[in-house]
């Protein structure tokens, strides 16, 4: 039994020489945030990043000249995925707790937030922080965005059967068709893709009014769909201050955020010229209707709520009309960003209702957003009617499940049924432990277990009650942010390999 335990083990050591690169990767990032250090005059804070990136760096050289590299199986791919994003959590809290004196419990909490694209944060007033550190609350999101081991891919130029392992084992990308033959090159379209939005977005608020490192932050948390800022009013900033064109700068971020919430495959379509696809997918028409849908229900309900207490103008109607499709575009695409808090009274209950359904549905397979997939919901919708179709129809009727007229096999039905029965498992009891280890009620704890799951940011208590939350409701989130993420079967994989050796 040991024999075979440890052999194993061996066979399963090519494991290292894979995280070491994701190591050295991670390393020379962490020193990009010395350039704002010295821009702003924040040298006290140079060894921040210069210890965790000196120590990523000889760590992850120290895993690869000592451990073999090999192809990794699916299954192996599954193991580098799931420790490769818990290691990069790790390394990417530790300026936090050098900067900012955070336990470890909180940085590594936050930076499983910037990595996952979560946006969740324990950090407040975020306006007094040193740049650097903003700096790479936000970069941690862009990077993120379509994720850190896809870009490890790309530079490492480790191709063929490795990368297409690794790249199958990156949660939602598994069943998203490739743009280009070959992994490398899909990598390069997709990222290219990615680049172009993030500079977009980085001119778009510039014109807006935004400094120049308030853009570049903003462009990395708003395509990447991660909801960071650098201010604790988030998007409100601007209309509170008074400062540049608040209008401008939100209606660029609902772009931005639309398009990083959509199917990168749907924008390579559009740089090809076949427009319509943004209209005809089938998963693109049901993103539109589940956002077009909860934008009118929201102006709905609040005009029910509130017209029968003051007459409306058009300046009203513009002003309701301008928060609620902000809202609505962060949180359908899980960014998360705020214009205003959710939890206020602007958002009667039916439309606190409809933004948390947001939250657990998200946006597009293919994307950088969470939530089930408006794919899988729109799947499953076609399968509840497809049943009801059959109790009418003769027994011997053969009605399968076809999808932009294509036949949807009956493996994937099993797979989107179990990923969405899963993702809904996991919200139920991260919500069941923050109910039974906080005060917080039960609207409350399923917010906060689906805002994580979902990769959202957003819920319904403050920022200050997340803070003081039990450490073992933030590693519940810490986990729920992770299986959101990787879409859950990296981590199961790797939890079943760990239970079954122990």
């Amino acid at each position: 039994m040991f024999k075979k335990f440890f052999f194993n083990v061996r066979e399963r050591l090519y494991i290292f020489n894979y995280l070491g690169s994701l190591l050295i990767i991670t390393g020379l990032f962490m020193l990009l945030p010395i350039v704002p250090i010295f821009i702003y005059s924040e040298e006290q804070s140079l060894y921040t990043f210069i210890l965790p990136a000196a120590f990523s760096l000889v760590s992850g050289g120290a895993l690869q000249l000592c451990f073999p590299l090999k192809n990794p199986s699916i299954r192996g791919a599954m193991v580098i995925t799931a420790l490769g994003w818990i290691l990069v959590g790790i390394i990417g809290g530790i300026p936090y707790i050098i900067g900012l004196h955070k336990g470890f419990i909180d940085a590594f909490f936050e930076s499983v937030s910037g990595f996952t694209t979560t946006g969740i944060t324990v950090f407040e007033h975020l306006d007094s922080m040193p740049r650097c550190i903003l700096f790479w609350r936000a970069f941690t999101q862009w990077l993120g965005g379509i994720g850190i081991l896809s870009f490890f891919m790309a530079v490492s130029f480790r191709g063929g059967s490795i990368a297409a392992a690794l790249f199958s084992a990156e949660g939602h990308k598994v069943t998203v068709a490739r743009p280009a033959p070959g992994i490398f090159h899909t990598l390069v379209i997709l990222w290219s893709i990615y680049g172009l939005f993030s500079v977009l977005s980085f001119f778009l608020f510039l014109i807006g009014g935004m400094t120049v490192f308030d853009a570049i932050t903003h462009a990395f948390t708003c395509i990447s769909t991660g909801g960071f800022s650098t201010h604790d009013a988030s998007f409100a900033f601007w209309q509170h201050r008074h400062m540049g064109h608040p209008c401008f700068i939100e209606f660029s971020a609902v772009a931005i955020m639309l398009a990083g919430g959509a199917n990168f495959l749907i924008h390579y379509k559009v740089l090809q010229g076949k427009v319509t696809t943004i209209f005809t997918d089938f998963e693109m028409k049901w993103y539109w209707t589940f956002t077009i849908a909860a934008l009118v229900l929201i102006m709905l309900d609040h005009f029910m709520a509130f017209a029968r207490l003051e007459p409306l103008d058009i300046t009203d109607l513009f002003k309701i009309f301008r928060i609620s499709l902000f809202q609505v575009a962060s949180l359908v695409t899980s960014t998360g960003y705020l214009t205003v808090d959710i939890n206020s009274p602007f958002f009667p209950v039916l439309s606190k209702q409809i933004l948390l359904t947001l939250m657990i549905i998200g946006g597009c397979i293919g994307s950088t957003a969470g939530g089930i997939k408006a794919m899988r919901a729109g799947i499953l919708f076609r399968l509840f009617a497809l049943e009801l179709k059959r109790l009418v129809m003769p027994r011997r009727a053969v009605l399968p499940l076809v999808i932009s007229g294509k036949v949807v096999d009956t493996d994937e039905i099993h797979r989107v049924a179990a990923v969405v029965w899963g993702w809904l498992v996991i919200v139920m009891v991260g919500a069941f432990i923050t109910a039974f280890f906080s005060d917080l009620g039960p609207w409350q704890s399923l917010s906060g277990m689906a805002s994580a799951m979902g990769n959202m940011g957003p819920f319904y208590f403050s920022v200050h009650k997340m803070a003081s939350l039990s450490p073992v409701i933030k590693l519940t989130y810490i986990f729920g942010m992770l299986a959101g993420r990787l879409e859950i079967l990296p981590l199961a994989v790797l939890a079943a390999i760990v239970f079954r050796r122990f």
